[in-house]
């Protein structure tokens, strides 16, 4: 029995970008269903959505037979919680709200087997080793792991270059809504002032040899990003695709409803 090989990781080193989805519905049938859609990745949020351990695990397994990696965001990147999903199998983790340059450090030992790290040793009980089954398990793990902070706020952009510095962070993903509200312009992310900053990030990220993400569901605003460098970019979200299609087609028998949901994307 061989370790999975991360693809998204590969794919981030060879600079090829990759397309993803948002997925918070927390369900494994519905995870399923959005893993034979075509996307690279998909983002199981335990942020936002009502994500927990067994859920998680539940929509794990239910994409693990299809050709999209599933990228895991914890509410928090507490050590402990981090442990635990990388346990049940999760090579790829979104750690949120990285302010700095040495949480981004804390968060780097926590993916991490000791002497480098502070992880769990645990792998007879762990998913992610197949219960001890994979040979060498703990000394090939950390190198098929791949960590990507979010920096979501003004101070955050203002600490980037020696947040991507940090030996151990593979991509940072910048998250507009928070950001927006940062920059005082709360429920605008893609304000030009907003959208400045990103492409500003994108290019000092890409400048240290690593790889920058972003959520946007505008179309053209997503193509900006590519072009500026972005090598990660999820170009929708599960709930607001459904919202927007049962909408749609329940104003084509009964009138608009007062508002459909903005495209611009929440994350």
């Amino acid at each position: 029995m061989q370790l999975p090989v991360n693809s998204f990781k590969r794919a981030l080193t060879d600079g090829k970008p990759q397309i993803g989805l948002w997925v918070g519905l927390a369900d494994a049938y519905v995870a399923e269903v959005l893993a034979t859609t075509g996307f690279d990745w998909l983002l199981i949020d335990g942020e936002h959505a009502p994500n927990d351990l067994r859920g998680t695990l539940a929509q794990l397994q239910a994409v693990a037979p299809y050709d999209t990696h599933a990228i895991v965001r914890p509410p928090a990147a507490d050590t402990a919680l981090i442990k635990q999903l990388l346990a049940l199998g999760v090579q790829t983790l979104l750690a949120p709200m990285v302010e700095s340059a040495e949480q981004a450090r804390g968060v780097v030992a926590a993916v991490r087997y000791p002497p480098r790290g502070v992880r769990g040793v645990g792998s007879a009980l762990a998913r992610s080793s197949r219960w001890n089954q994979i040979p060498n398990y703990l000394l090939q793990a950390d190198g098929e792991n791949c960590l990507l902070v979010q920096v979501e706020s003004a101070a955050a952009l203002d600490r980037l270059s020696e947040i991507v510095a940090v030996d151990g962070v593979d991509g940072v993903f910048f998250g507009p809504a928070d950001l927006s509200a940062s920059m005082g312009l709360l429920g605008q992310p893609a304000h030009p002032s907003v959208q400045g900053a990103i492409v500003e990030g994108i290019r000092t990220v890409r400048s240290a040899g690593k790889a920058a993400g972003v959520l946007c569901a505008d179309r053209a605003l997503a193509r900006r990003y590519l072009d500026a460098g972005a090598t990660f970019v999820a170009v929708g979200v599960d709930t607001t695709l459904l919202v927007r299609a049962a909408c749609e087609l329940s104003a084509a028998f009964k009138g608009a409803p007062a508002a459909l949901p903005a495209t611009s994307g929440a994350h």
